[in-house]
């Protein structure tokens, strides 16, 4: 990608940036989605859509491509159907393939049938760009995150899951719909189990331009807010008759992002806890910065009593299904 710097009258500067490569596994809703975000944004020169359905991720590359000449962005596109060699080289790989639950698919059936493709998706990956990035979107994420670690043996700064990104930009939408300001002017996070149960809404961290949310809500609009983000995800698959793709693809991309860009900005992410938060041997959304080195430091929010908890309750539900991979 080529840059030009004017400092002065007539004297020009030309520089160009290390050669990126990002690949995007399986050509989905999401996956689509978060490929055309990190298009747009031009967050590497090559983008690899892989998809295991035959001529699913070529046509929607070329259609990616074709809306380049209307949106100025270069990053070349590249469609491949299961060829992994397509993918070599890439710095940040991320993980949406994987089935939905079904009508009468129980949740172990579900980690079963989703358990081997992340895991095959990560050693095909690896052979190719063993110094890849692994972001994991696939569901149940906690679960997959953890099975990517285990079954990879990665260093642990390098499997991240996605899901505590997600579920901070509905808390954020949630609050900007009761305070009615822009989401952007808003920080707040989520963390624990991505799940309508386990996630963990830590309103009393959040705040609009650093004015604490909580002295601008009364108590029955805090519950309702954190009650609200905690079935966000349900309610719009209760709307659309699907799970949604949109902002999921989107927090996808603003994670590759931070690590292209080496932003160092904070998400609550999925990562491997070895102690902090009072939680050993387990991937669970916390707060963390990510950077070119993938997640670089865990923040201490400092939990209360209450909050520690639910965090603490979030972790066992995430554990139980942990197990089920022992019995695969």
């Amino acid at each position: 990608m080529l840059y030009t710097t004017t400092f002065a009258p007539q004297i020009i500067f030309h520089f160009k940036t290390k050669y990126m490569k990002v690949t995007v596994v399986g050509a989905g809703a999401v996956g689509a989605t978060c490929a055309d975000n990190i298009a747009r944004k031009e967050l590497a020169e090559e983008l690899v859509l892989l998809d295991i359905k035959e001529g699913v991720s070529e046509g929607k590359a070329q259609d990616m491509m074709q809306s380049a000449a209307l949106l100025g962005f270069d990053t070349r596109i590249t469609g491949s159907t299961n060829d992994y060699s397509k993918t070599a080289g890439s710095k940040v790989v991320v993980i949406t393939s994987g089935l939905p639950r079904k009508p009468g698919m129980t949740r172990e059936e579900l980690i079963g049938v989703n358990a081997g493709i992340v895991k095959g998706v990560a050693e095909n990956i690896l052979k190719h760009s063993p110094e890849a990035i692994i972001i994991v979107i696939s569901n149940p994420m906690d679960t997959m995150t953890y099975l990517a670690l285990q079954s990879t043996g990665l260093p642990k700064n390098r499997i991240i899951g996605m899901g505590g990104a997600l579920d901070s930009a509905r808390f954020r939408y949630q609050l900007s719909q009761h305070l009615g300001c822009s989401p952007a002017d808003l920080n707040a996070l989520v963390i624990g189990g991505h799940g309508d149960t386990t996630m963990i809404p830590l309103i009393r961290f959040a705040t609009w331009n650093s004015v604490p949310v909580t002295e601008l809500l009364s108590a029955a609009q805090q519950a309702q807010i954190v009650a609200d983000t905690m079935v966000g995800g349900a309610t719009l698959t209760k709307l659309i008759g699907t799970s949604a793709w949109y902002a999921p693809g989107a927090a996808g991309a603003a994670m590759v992002e931070s690590i292209i860009r080496d932003e160092k900005k904070l998400f609550s992410c999925c990562v491997s806890l070895d102690g902090e938060y009072g939680q050993k041997d387990i991937c669970l959304g916390v707060p963390v910065t990510l950077g070119k080195n993938g997640w670089e430091k865990i923040i201490d929010f400092k939990l209360n009593a209450d909050e520690k908890a639910l965090f603490d309750k979030s972790a066992a539900a995430v554990r139980a299904m942990n197990d089920v991979l022992k019995t695969l």
